[in-house]
């Protein structure tokens, strides 16, 4: 990953890690089953070598680590220092995950994985199919990548639900169609070429429906703000004078409340399109 884009991704996530921490289990509500998904499509069972790309606060791998089990090897890779500091005083020492700030492209572990899983990490990678042939180096012979990215904004409210409002009052323009982000890989026929170009084999991408929920409109709007990318916070404090402009964030409880149901909550189902590839039984000829 080039250097200046990589900086500045680690300052975006560095810069949400508190708020990321905060809504850590409410966002778990979908994000565990799209772990358990995860894990079920990897075959990550006791005795397992896993590397969990873009780690986080430490999800996937916290999990996977509990599954494999002490003959297993977890390893969770994260640009941002911030948010392995956090992995890591949420890992509590475990014996057998070792959390790391690195990017695919640069880690060099000693082993091969028997599975790499990548939960809402490969859309942000300025060249992914670069990324994708570093995963593949990562793992073993027939071993297999599962990852998780999102569907477009329409189908994926606990992300995208906030954005037209952003958009109407920073008056902003529509991101370049190739630009990394959230949407970047929500058309599954990409998907799965991109995978094929990287050298993944038997590669499949099946939808899955995340139940996310937040408690009420009120509640969704704040979790809006506090994971709010920087250069937004920034935007919003030039033209508002504050990240907590009032009317920007009525505007989003307005839509979240078209989501409330009878008890009050905010359904933010979303779906999440999981990849599946496995790497060749024999070693690519070119190296690539």
């Amino acid at each position: 990953m080039a250097a200046p884009f990589l900086a500045d991704v680690r300052d975006q996530w560095d810069g949400v890690s508190a708020g990321w921490a905060d809504w850590l289990d409410a966002f778990e509500r979908g994000g565990a089953v799209v772990t358990d998904r995860l894990m079920r499509l990897a075959g990550a069972a006791p005795g397992a070598r896993v590397l969990d790309v873009g780690t986080g606060l430490g999800e996937p791998a916290l999990t996977v680590a509990r599954a494999v089990g002490p003959t297993g090897t977890v390893v969770g890779i994260d640009v941002s220092s911030e948010m392995i500091r956090r992995a890591r005083e949420r890992a509590g020492g475990a014996a057998n995950l070792e959390l790391v700030e690195s990017d695919p492209e640069s880690l060099r572990p000693g082993i091969r994985f028997d599975a790499v899983l990548a939960r809402w990490s490969l859309m942000f990678s300025p060249d992914r199919i670069a990324t994708l042939r570093a995963v593949r180096r990562l793992l073993r012979p027939g071993g297999v990548l599962a990852a998780a990215v999102w569907a477009p904004p329409a189908e994926a409210p606990i992300v995208s639900l906030a954005f037209p409002v952003l958009t109407e009052r920073l008056r902003l323009p529509p991101p370049p169609p190739d630009q990394p982000g959230p949407y970047a890989m929500s058309d599954p026929g990409r998907c799965v070429s991109e995978l094929t170009g990287a050298g993944f084999t038997e590669v499949s991408v099946t939808p899955l429906a995340a139940p996310f929920w937040m408690a009420s409109p009120a509640g969704y709007a704040r979790f809006a703000r506090d994971v709010l990318p920087g250069r937004f916070r920034r935007m919003l404090c030039e033209r508002f004078g504050s990240v907590d402009d009032p009317d920007t964030w009525a505007g989003v409880e307005r839509r979240a409340a078209a989501l409330t149901g009878a008890s009050g909550r905010v359904d933010l189902t979303s779906t999440v399109l999981c990849l599946r590839g496995r790497a060749p039984a024999t070693p690519i000829r070119n190296g690539r």
